[in-house]
């Protein structure tokens, strides 16, 4: 029984349409761990709200921990504008020009859910001559309601207030060509990845050499997603996360990258030689890539004093932070690269 694409695509496209932006994730982490129950996988929720799930393996003295985020991009309602309009404070690290003309919506404290689109605050080019050379920045980006709203008291009337949380239509497309257009492909897809791999490994009742943790976490986007909650025995650490594209970049939306060095520095090398060889061992198309401005829950574990061996890889995925697209054949050469290395020796010291 060979790893399923379709589950992996199917899988995403119900995360990615599952709002999540970091701090308002309760939604779909209680989906994976109802698809982690239906699975038969073991799990825990930690005091932060990640998933850690654990198979055990022959070896239980050395532990290996994999990690994807499920937590995404989004804003927070700033202000109520005196006009019924909305400024947004950014969640992760994005620009407001990749936001513009995307639809949005936004969750009260209630739980009610109010509709709008995310505009410049002079977005008709038959009003202001200077519409497209603005710089689109927190000061003159701002949310139309879908309501009849004309003043600050109506909107509050709706039950709106600051702190609101404010998640982005994804627009899920899977095209007939493989291509699967998204926001939030990072991390998503990865999450799907290892939910794949963890389905192929209860279908086919696959023993692993070493116990594995699976850590979905939720925080990523603002930089300490899987840095707690390492179990002590774990020795080998390994991010799924998404292989950046673009100028100057070996990676493309077909590969799984495998990342060398990103804005933390270089991630460990014997672990990198070690998927390139499995990589290569099993043909598939893969690529050795650095990030220049990026940083994963790997590096992050790093960061708050863990004595663990580091690495990084995932889907080729491009225009990051912004409406991103990949291929199913990036999913495919990643899930079949985790399996690789599931089943394969821990680095020695």
């Amino acid at each position: 029984m060979s790893l399923s694409t379709a589950y992996m695509v199917e899988t995403f496209c119900q995360l990615a349409n599952t709002p999540s932006p970091t701090g308002n994730t309760y939604k779909v982490m209680n989906w994976i761990q109802q698809e982690l129950e239906r699975l038969g996988v073991p799990h825990v929720v930690t005091h932060k709200g990640a998933v850690l799930a654990t198979v055990p393996g022959t070896d239980d003295q050395k532990h290996r921990l994999l990690t994807a985020h499920v937590d995404t991009l989004g804003a927070m309602v700033k202000e109520i504008k005196g006009n019924g309009r909305l400024k947004l404070t950014l969640i992760g690290g994005f620009t407001f020009n990749a936001i513009e003309g995307e639809h949005c919506t936004i969750e009260t404290d209630s739980g009610r859910l109010y509709t709008g689109t995310i505009l410049s605050t002079k977005a008709s080019v038959h009003v202001y001559r200077e519409s497209g050379k603005m710089e689109r920045s927190e000061s003159n980006m701002e949310v139309r309601l879908d309501e009849k709203v004309k003043t600050k008291e109506d909107v509050l009337a709706l039950g709106i207030r600051v702190g609101d949380f404010v998640s982005f239509d994804p627009r899920v497309t899977v095209t007939e060509s493989g291509f699967i257009k998204s926001r939030h492909i990072d991390d998503k897809a990865s999450v799907a990845v290892l939910l794949g791999v963890l389905k192929h490994i209860r279908e086919t009742g696959l023993t692993l050499p070493y116990t594995t943790h699976f850590l979905i976490s939720n925080n990523e986007e603002i930089g300490y997603g899987g840095n707690s909650n390492i179990p002590e025995r774990v020795v080998e650490y390994l991010a799924v996360d998404m292989g950046a594209i673009g100028d100057g970049q070996t990676t493309d939306e077909f590969c799984v990258s495998i990342c060398a060095k990103d804005s933390s520095g270089p991630y460990h090398y014997g672990l990198r030689k070690h998927l390139v060889q499995l990589a290569e061992e099993q043909g598939l198309h893969y690529q050795v890539d650095i990030y220049p401005y990026y940083g994963s829950d790997a590096s992050a574990a790093l960061k708050s004093g863990h004595d663990i061996v580091h690495g990084l890889i995932g889907p080729g995925v491009d225009a990051s932070h912004s409406h991103e697209r990949t291929h199913t054949e990036a999913l495919e050469n990643t899930g079949k690269l985790v399996l690789a290395y599931l089943q394969s020796e821990v680095m020695q010291a």
